[in-house]
């Protein structure tokens, strides 16, 4: 099946481009809606104020989004994108666990890439001054807020609303590659982007492979959101402390290096390993459901 998908895939220019078209546009306005609403209210209400309404939105939102609300005969097609279906105890598990080594894997990433190569710190600090000069517990809420924000609008729009239709025409391979080309290009607009785009089309590799063998959006989400706290509150903010260390090249290969080696392989592995999980228990349930 997935040999017939990418051959209908290279056989159909035009038609695949309409496609991939139709689904960037609708992944980009599902995921924008929410960030802009959210840069709405940081400009009208002053923080944390702003955090109530954009809550409500939040809510009123997932809502829309997953077919639940709005107009009846869009609502199939929204139930679907969301990867709305019921998940069992055990896929739960394996979800949540790779959304935790998936944000295990990320940031050591991050941490081994800038002990080889100098942190730009003023590139990754510079758009967010305005959380350093809050309250320590007003910063907060606004940093958990807005990694909210982005996990839940950034999965729907992406992984859900992009992803799924592209999937649905031609398997996962080609809809999680073409979704993580257009999540990368689309952060290159932020400062701190350029010295990790390979992070960033990775992390939405793993972002829709999570996405797709659970079937739902919600652990992919939780890891989305846990990745940007810690993203705000050590790369893009000094607020527990930022990022220090110096490179190996200076210190030479140290113990906090090596164990940051093996943090970046276990993320890795436990990920992958919990992908294999799930996979075998899809294949599994398909294999029942076909002999019924």
């Amino acid at each position: 099946m997935q040999s017939q998908n990418l051959s209908r895939f290279k056989g159909n220019g035009w038609k695949n481009f309409i496609t991939i078209v139709r689904a960037v546009i609708m992944g980009f306005l599902v995921s924008t809606v929410g960030i802009v609403v959210w840069s709405f209210l940081l400009l009208k209400i002053p923080p944390p104020w702003s955090v109530p309404p954009m809550i409500f939105f939040l809510w009123a939102y997932w809502k829309f989004f997953n077919g639940s609300w709005g107009w009846k005969n869009t609502a199939a097609s929204r139930f679907i994108y969301f990867r709305r279906g019921k998940i069992n105890a055990q896929t739960w598990k394996w979800g949540l666990t790779g959304a935790a080594s998936f944000v295990l894997f990320v940031q050591a990433s991050f941490v081994v890439t800038f002990r080889i190569q100098a942190f730009p710190e003023s590139a990754f600090t510079g758009e967010y001054k305005m959380l350093e000069n809050m309250p320590w517990l007003a910063a907060w809420i606004m940093l958990i807020m807005s990694s909210v924000v982005a996990g839940i609008c950034e999965e729907t729009g992406f992984r859900g609303y992009l992803q799924v239709p592209l999937e649905r025409k031609w398997g996962p391979a080609p809809a999680i590659a073409i979704t993580s080309l257009i999540f990368t290009l689309i952060h290159l607009s932020k400062s701190w982007a350029h010295p990790i785009v390979p992070h960033i089309f990775f992390a939405s590799v793993l972002l829709g492979m999570l996405a797709y063998r659970t079937g739902s959006l919600i652990p992919g989400i939780i890891g989305h959101s846990l990745l940007d706290i810690l993203d705000y509150s050590i790369w893009w903010t000094h607020l527990t402390g930022g990022f220090k260390q110096r490179t190996i090249f200076e210190t030479g290969i140290d113990l906090h290096f090596i164990l940051w080696i093996l943090l970046l392989l276990l993320g890795l592995g436990l990920f992958f390993r919990s992908m294999a999980v799930l996979k075998k228990k899809k294949r599994v349930m398909e294999t029942t459901k076909h002999t019924r």
